[in-house]
């Protein structure tokens, strides 16, 4: 057992835990005590990663579990991660952990709420961690399938349509992966030998040009779904709007990566020839959501829509830097998946504080709430100038890399959809600055307003971590790059290997 086998027993504990517990206050405790032991689990694994690297360790994975499930069809029980998994792990963590404070005023159903929450994100986390196709899909189905009980639930608004929309489209997609994962397997001992769901063992076998052809429209467009990959977006704003806080932050702040991380650990690393030769497709797809989700969000007046279109926007920009098929953009793709994540989970946790005390969510119906809640106010600006690409903060040093890395393509195609992809940051900060001027600046439309209270003790453990993720990443980006490169090399190295043979 290895220290990632942690990362699924300590959400299991944890339910158990929920389910003995007799007053509300107690499921919030276990719930905190649970998901505070996750965060320093994963604190653990990135500082003993970093240390297994400076001491000469260049295994492709670490930490390695292997243990057989089911030996006919030769599924394991294999664990393993690298500096990729590594960081999203702790993306994870840190989300739930903010996701559990931000969600404290919960009082319909708090044990049944918390234990559908942690059961997401011990799927989250059995996901990242899995390098067996079959386990990585089971935890894939165990986080997706939670949403639809917590939105149609616990949501707002057409909670019931936008939890059925958002259930039916990730199924639709989860389908697609479901057969790329079954095609990959029949083909993975093209030499013969026993078949295998072995991520790793996969990646050194040389499938057909044929079948990586027919199967990587599968594998990217189902995970791609989940990713935002346009058009195929669609039940991201309404889920994202009917979802309660907590939801929203893991919702847009983690489940989503698990789209760009699948296309880029599952259908570009598995079917590298494939995706080099069809992957103008999609970033032609994934350029037109950058923009669209920018100017989308530009034109709503719903803070959550306006997050929503955001975060369609932000989630294209990593499936547009994986495509690019360099090194420094697909840095950049993984630096900007926990950018994002950690970004708007802060921007979902401060909606709903906000919604919470003015009971709308309408820009044009508020003004001037930095008079009343300066904390709350304050951190918004800074999550908005997070968003915008400001210097020190995280979202400048994942957007400068995926720019460099894309700009690094000298062809005329790849040259023009970075110079298009890169205007959306213009866009991005008209809507940001536009918001932070109507919501917080002026005068104080509505009377009412003037009774609000600012945050409480547990909405500033949840805002204050994750502005700590932000600054950190923004002020010390070292760490987290040198990690995510250690993680690309076998990736690379199979794209590089690609070119000859295509050619």
């Amino acid at each position: 057992m290895s220290i990632l086998t942690l990362f699924i027993i300590i959400p299991v504990l944890t339910v158990i835990g929920i389910l003995l517990t007799k007053t509300h206050m107690q499921v919030k405790w276990v719930s905190v005590v649970g998901m505070s032991l996750q965060l320093l689990s994963a604190i653990a694994l990135i500082l003993l990663y970093l240390a297994e690297r400076r001491a000469g360790n260049l295994a492709e994975v670490l930490f390695v579990q292997d243990n057989v499930w089911y030996e006919t069809l030769n599924i394991h029980f294999y664990l393993g991660v690298d500096g990729v998994s590594v960081a999203m792990i702790g993306l994870t963590a840190l989300v739930v952990f903010a996701g559990i404070f931000a969600s404290w005023d919960i009082v319909d159903l708090p044990r049944e709420f918390f234990t559908s929450l942690i059961l997401l994100a011990s799927g989250v986390f059995g996901f990242f961690i899995s390098l067996d196709l079959f386990t990585m899909f089971l935890f894939y189905e165990l986080a997706v399938i939670p949403m639809y009980l917590l939105i149609g639930i616990w949501g707002s608004g057409p909670r019931h349509y936008s939890a059925m929309k958002l259930t039916l489209m990730l199924m639709g997609g989860s389908a697609l992966i479901l057969l790329g994962i079954i095609g990959i397997y029949f083909n993975s001992a093209p030499g013969g030998g026993q078949l295998t769901f072995d991520l790793i063992k996969i990646s050194k076998q040389a499938i057909p040009i044929d079948v990586q052809l027919f199967l990587f429209p599968f594998l990217f467009v189902g995970f791609g779904v989940l990713g935002a990959l346009f058009p195929f977006h669609t039940w991201s704003p309404d889920g994202h709007a009917s979802a309660p806080t907590a939801v929203s932050m893991l919702h847009a702040g983690v489940l989503m990566k698990l789209g760009g991380y699948g296309c880029y650990r599952v259908a570009v690393f598995l079917l590298p020839e494939a995706a080099h030769e069809l992957g103008w497709i999609f970033l032609i797809l994934a350029t037109i959501g950058v923009i669209y989700g920018a100017f989308g969000a530009v034109w709503q007046k719903d803070l959550k829509y306006i997050n929503a279109y955001s975060s369609v926007s932000h989630c294209a920009l990593v499936l547009f830097a994986i495509l690019m098929f360099n090194q420094t953009a697909m840095n950049g793709a993984i630096m900007q998946m926990i950018s994002h994540g950690i970004m708007t989970a802060l921007f979902f946790a401060l909606i709903g504080m906000i919604y919470g005390r003015t009971h709308t969510r309408y820009i044009n119906e508020m003004g001037g709430l930095m008079k009343v809640m300066p904390f709350l106010a304050v951190a918004y600006v800074i999550a908005g100038l997070a968003s915008l690409g400001l210097p020190g903060f995280s979202g400048f040093v994942a957007e400068m890399t995926i720019f460099v890395g894309a700009f690094q393509n000298v062809d005329t195609f790849h040259r023009v959809a970075t110079i298009i992809a890169a205007s959306s940051i213009v866009v991005t900060a008209v809507y940001v600055l536009r918001v932070v001027g109507i919501l917080l600046l002026g005068k104080i439309k509505n009377e009412h307003f003037e009774m609000i209270t600012d945050a409480k003790w547990y909405d500033k453990m949840s805002v204050v971590a994750l502005i700590f993720g932000i600054t950190l990443i923004g002020m010390a980006p070292l760490w987290l790059s040198d990690m995510i490169t250690g993680g690309l090399g076998p990736i690379m190295h199979k794209l590089l290997a690609a070119v000859p043979v295509l050619n």
